[in-house]
């Protein structure tokens, strides 16, 4: 049952990179809501399960996984738009 609140966790997360993405390029691509969101749960995902495998502790793994999701999201959103831009 708690996967299902990381998913869904990783879910809105990508939806507000998507929004702030908007905000900060100063644009309204409809894509990069699904594009962050994609990234968001799948870096949230391999954190979850990656982070204790690894032999970290919970404390780092929680860490990981509110961390590192938006900020590759938002990542991942700069790259696009940089490949998008040197064409």
């Amino acid at each position: 049952m708690e996967i299902l609140y990381i998913v869904l966790a990783m879910i809105v997360v990508g939806l507000i990179v998507g929004y702030i993405a908007g905000l900060i390029w100063k644009d309204d691509r409809k894509g990069d809501y699904l594009v962050a969101v994609i990234a968001a749960v799948i870096t949230g995902l391999l954190d979850w399960f990656v982070i204790p495998m690894m032999g970290f502790s919970d404390t780092l793994k929680w860490l990981g996984v509110a961390l590192e999701p938006p900020l590759v999201a938002l990542g991942v959103l700069w790259l696009i738009r940089y490949a998008k831009r040197n064409q």
